[in-house]
C-alpha cells in the first residue's frame, strides 16, 4: 500500500514540475536576505528526500537548527504558495476574478469610487460569463457598500437595481447549495457503502432524494442548478443500479459541459468526472460502440493542454481514462492483453502516490486482480487482493467484500482444500457482518462448501447445476452487483466447457457485435 507523508510542506515541494521549482527560486532570489536564502536551502534539501524525515532535512541543511526549522518551512510554504500565485494568474478563472477584485480594493481606498465602480462592472460582466455567482455576489456587495457610503451619481434608481441584482443571485445560490449538497451526499453514501442491496436500502435512498430534492429544482436554467441536479440524479441512480437512469443523466452531465464550452476549463474536474461516469454507464450497459467513441474522445482531452498543464487535471483524467481502459479489456474478454497496462498503471501509482485517494488504489487494485483471474493467473489475483483485504480502510465495503470472495475463488482454482475451509467461514463471517450477501453469494457458498466432497464426475454437474440456478438472477436489479464484480456465469461456463474464463467472455463479446 502507498506510503502518505503527511508533511504538507514536503508535499508541495513535490508536487512542483521543473518550470514551477525554477520560477519559485527566481522569485525568492529578488532579494538576497538571510532567511530567503535560508528556505532555498531547506527547499532543495526536501526536493531531493524521497520520504519525509524531520533528522534528514536537518542533516541536510547544516547551519539550521532544529528551533528555526518550523518557521522555515512555514515560510517556504507561503513563499512557494505566492511563487505559484503568479504563474497561475492566467489560467485560473477564479484567481483573475480574486485580482479584479483586488484592484476594485485598491482603487476605492485611493477614493476613486467612480474607477472603482468601474472595475467592479467589468469584474460582474466576466462573472455573468463565468457562471460564478459568489464573485458576482461578492461585487454587488461591494457596489452597495460604495453607494451607501458615498455620493456616485453613477446612475438613477441605483439601489433598487443593485437590490434586485443580489436577490436574484441569492436565489439562485441558495438553490445551488441545496442541490450541491444532496449531490454531495449522495456520493459520500456511495463510497461508505455501494449499491443498494435490497429493497429497504433502494427505499432509503429513495425517500432520502425525495425529501431533500428541492421543488421545482428542474425550472432553474443556470449551469450550477443544472450540473448539481444532473449529478444528483447520477449518483441516486447508480446507487439504487438504476443503469438507463444512470446513463441518460451521466449523458445529459456530459453535454451540458459541451453546450457551456467555457466551463470545460473553468470546472475541468467536474467534466472528467462526467466523462467518467458516462464511460462506466456505456460498460455497464455494454454499450459497446458508444463506449469505444467516448473513450477516444477523452483520451483525445487527456493529451490536451488543458489537462497536461494541470497536475490535478492530469491525475484525475489518468485515474478514469486508465479504468476506463482496463474496463475494455473485460467487456471484449482480452485479459491477458489487459496485463500489459499493469506495469504503466503501477508506475503512475507510485507517481502520484501522494495525490491519489484510497478509494481509487482500492478500485485499481481489484481491476488488476480481476485481469489475472481472468487470465489463468490466480497466484497474482491473490497478491492484488491481499493488498485490499490487508489495508484496514472503511471504504466501499461491497469492494472489500468482493475481494474476499474472489481471494476464496481463486484460491479455489489454485487447489488450496487446505485453506478454503477457513476462507469460507471468514468471508461468509465478514460479509454477514456487512448485511452484504446476496442470494448469488449465498448460492456460491453453498457451491464451495459442498464441492469439497466431490468426485471429478460429479464436480461438472454439480458447475452446470449452479449456473441454472445463478441465471434466474441476473435480471434482478439487486443481483447485478454481483455481476458487476465478478462475472460468476463465466467462471463457471469455463468450468463446464473446459475453456479459459477469457475465451468465454470474448465468445460472447464477438457473439454480441456480430448481432448488433
Amino acid at each position: 500500500m502507498p506510503n502518505r507523508s503527511a508533511d504538507a510542506v514536503f508535499q508541495l515541494v513535490k508536487s512542483l514540475e521543473k518550470s514551477e521549482k525554477r520560477n519559485f527560486k527566481l522569485f525568492v532570489r529578488r532579494n538576497s536576505a538571510s532567511d530567503e536564502l535560508k528556505i532555498i536551502q531547506v527547499f532543495d534539501a526536501l526536493d531531493k528526500m524521497t520520504e519525509y524525515n524531520d533528522e534528514n532535512l536537518l542533516k541536510k541543511t547544516r547551519g539550521i537548527t532544529k528551533q528555526q526549522l518550523p518557521n522555515l518551512k512555514a515560510h517556504l510554504y507561503k513563499q512557494i504558495l505566492a511563487s505559484l500565485r503568479l504563474i497561475s494568474a492566467d489560467g485560473a478563472i477564479d484567481i483573475h476574478l480574486h485580482e479584479m477584485m483586488d484592484h476594485a480594493s485598491i482603487l476605492y481606498n485611493k477614493g476613486l469610487y467612480i474607477q472603482s465602480l468601474r472595475a467592479l462592472d467589468k469584474l460582474k460582466e466576466f462573472a455573468k460569463e463565468q457562471n460564478q455567482l459568489t464573485f458576482l455576489l461578492q461585487a454587488l456587495f461591494f457596489e452597495k457598500k460604495i453607494e451607501a457610503l458615498h455620493i456616485t451619481r453613477s446612475m438613477q434608481d441605483r439601489a433598487e437595481q443593485l437590490a434586485s441584482e443580489a436577490n436574484k443571485v441569492n436565489e439562485r445560490l441558495a438553490m445551488i447549495s441545496k442541490l450541491s449538497n444532496l449531490s454531495l451526499q449522495l456520493y459520500s453514501s456511495y463510497i461508505r457503502n455501494g449499491h443498494a442491496r435490497n429493497e429497504k436500502d433502494a427505499s432509503l435512498v429513495r425517500q432520502y432524494f425525495e425529501a431533500n430534492l428541492p421543488p421545482q429544482a428542474d425550472a432553474f436554467t443556470g449551469f450550477y442548478e443544472r450540473l448539481y441536479l444532473f449529478q444528483s440524479y447520477c449518483w441516486y441512480a447508480f446507487i439504487c443500479q438504476d443503469l438507463l437512469l444512470y446513463y441518460r443523466y451521466a449523458q445529459k452531465w456530459v453535454d451540458l459541459f459541451e453546450e457551456n464550452k467555457s466551463m470545460i476549463s473553468a470546472e475541468t474536474a467536474h467534466y472528467i468526472k462526467g466523462m467518467h461516469n458516462l464511460l462506466g454507464a456505456h460498460f455497464d450497459l455494454q454499450n459497446y460502440k458508444k463506449f469505444n467513441e467516448t473513450l477516444r474522445h477523452f483520451e483525445k482531452f487527456y493529451h490536451s493542454e488543458l489537462v497536461q498543464g494541470n497536475i490535478n487535471n492530469k491525475i484525475q483524467t489518468f485515474i478514469y481514462l486508465y479504468i476506463s481502459k482496463l474496463n475494455k479489456h473485460f467487456m471484449e474478454g482480452t485479459f491477458t492483453e489487459g496485463l500489459k497496462m499493469v506495469p504503466e498503471i503501477e508506475e503512475k501509482l507510485k507517481e502520484y502516490e501522494l495525490y491519489m485517494d484510497r478509494h481509487r488504489i482500492l478500485v485499481f487494485y481489484y481491476k488488476i486482480a480481476s485481469l489475472y483471474f481472468g487470465s489463468g493467473n490466480n497466484e497474482k489475483a491473490i497478491e492484488y487482493l491481499n493488498r485490499i483485504i490487508n489495508w484496514k480502510v472503511d471504504l466501499r465495503t461491497d469492494l472489500q467484500c468482493y475481494s474476499r470472495l474472489l481471494h476464496l475463488i481463486a484460491h479455489y482454482e489454485l487447489g488450496n482444500y487446505d485453506l478454503i475451509e477457513y476462507l469460507i467461514k471468514s468471508v461468509y463471517r465478514f460479509m454477514a457482518k456487512m448485511e452484504n450477501l446476496s442470494s448469488v453469494e449465498e448460492e456460491i457458498f453453498s457451491f464451495l462448501r459442498k464441492s469439497f466432497h466431490l468426485s471429478r464426475s460429479q464436480i461438472r454437474k454439480s458447475f452446470m447445476e449452479l449456473e441454472k440456478r445463478l441465471e434466474k438472477y441476473q435480471h434482478n436489479k439487486y443481483e447485478t452487483r454481483a455481476y458487476m464484480y465478478l462475472d460468476v456465469i463465466s467462471w463457471l461456463k469455463s468450468k463446464v466447457e473446459g475453456v479459459p474464463v477469457q475465451q468465454i467472455i470474448k465468445d460472447r463479446f464477438l457473439e454480441n457485435v456480430k448481432n448488433r
